[in-house]
């Protein structure tokens, strides 16, 4: 996380140069125009903000710059002697609650946390998710679904991926039906929360010029023949001669895809394949999309066997995915 820490007093400024000495990419905003007037001015600029001043204070300045729990920064409030650090925006997914307690081990102070699932002592459930990097059509699901754990005490998860752990409050369960969340790479015709893990790899072949429209529509019309979700799409996978296949190459980076690319000799190696002879004598290998998607997936199951389009074939696999307890803390990033 990138760090300004303010203050508007000389002993104030004395504890913001000590927080900044000691916090990873951390610095002093000078407050040259008033407070309100720094803080708008470096509002995009930084990840989160500590405040030495009075809270009232802070939150009247913060109030107009306010957008989004999922865009806006961190800010974290502390007197003048750092006795009481307050975590006043952003908690969770700006680690606002991360940041006070990390503050206050600088000054000696306590950190003062409000997210209910902190004080009880659950799982903050939108870091969890980012940590497992798990992905919903809606955040509402987040604020819903949180509101069962910090209910209940509780949130019975039904899962299709491995589990190797589970963090406090997440309890996984073998009916669905039983299940508050459900963790799948499927679209869920269902009343229960979703969320979709990244363990799908679309293998693609395609002609030259194909545009990035073309793909798009491939891909759609795919994964709703298919119900699978396109938020748990890992990666794209091709052969080394589509490296610069404009169309592919904007496909991914428009959806945000990485994609992975494999030589001929690498592909050749891959059993139990649809083999094409147009492949073979157009870049030297008996195939494209469904090898590359089982080399990128590490695994010899297809989930979806190559589909052809007039320019296009994809075909997916699914890639091992295991859930653990971990969860992020913005800091260590």
């Amino acid at each position: 996380m990138k760090i300004g820490v303010l203050a508007l007093t000389t002993s104030g400024r004395q504890l913001a140069e000590r927080i900044a000495t000691r916090l990873p990419d951390c610095r002093v905003i000078r407050i040259e125009q008033g407070i309100a007037a720094t803080l708008r001015e470096n509002w995009r600029e930084f990840d989160g903000f500590v405040t030495i001043m009075a809270a009232g204070i802070t939150i009247r300045a913060i109030a107009p710059l306010l957008q989004d729990k999922t865009s806006d920064p961190a800010v974290v409030g502390l007197d003048e002697k750092g006795t009481h650090v307050i975590s006043l925006l952003s908690g969770h997914l700006g680690g606002g609650n991360s940041l006070a307690h990390a503050v206050a081990a600088i000054t000696g102070g306590s950190a003062v946390i409000t997210t209910a699932s902190d004080t009880l002592n659950l799982v903050p459930l939108d870091l969890w998710a980012a940590a497992q990097k798990l992905k919903a059509v809606d955040r509402k699901v987040f604020t819903s679904a949180s509101s069962i754990l910090v209910n209940k005490g509780e949130l019975c998860i039904y899962t299709e991926v491995d589990v190797e752990d589970l963090p406090a409050g997440l309890i996984a369960v073998e009916d669905s039906g039983a299940a508050d969340l459900v963790i799948s790479h499927r679209l869920m015709d269902t009343e229960k929360y979703v969320l979709h893990p990244p363990n799908l790899v679309v293998g693609v072949g395609c002609n030259r010029n194909t545009p990035v429209d073309e793909f798009e529509k491939a891909l759609d019309e795919l994964f709703a023949g298919l119900s699978l979700s396109p938020l748990s799409i890992r990666n794209l996978a091709s052969i080394e001669a589509k490296k610069d296949e404009e169309g592919l190459l904007l496909f991914g980076e428009k959806n945000g895809w990485p994609i992975e690319f494999f030589d001929s000799d690498t592909i050749n190696t891959v059993t139990g394949i649809d083999e094409s002879a147009a492949a073979l004598k157009a870049v030297g290998a008996k195939g494209v999309a469904e090898p590359t998607a089982l080399l990128s997936a590490n695994t010899s199951t297809l989930l979806c066997r190559k589909h052809k389009w007039q320019n296009i074939t994809m075909a997916v696999a699914r890639a091992p995915f295991t859930l653990s307890a971990q969860v992020l803390d913005h800091l260590s990033t």
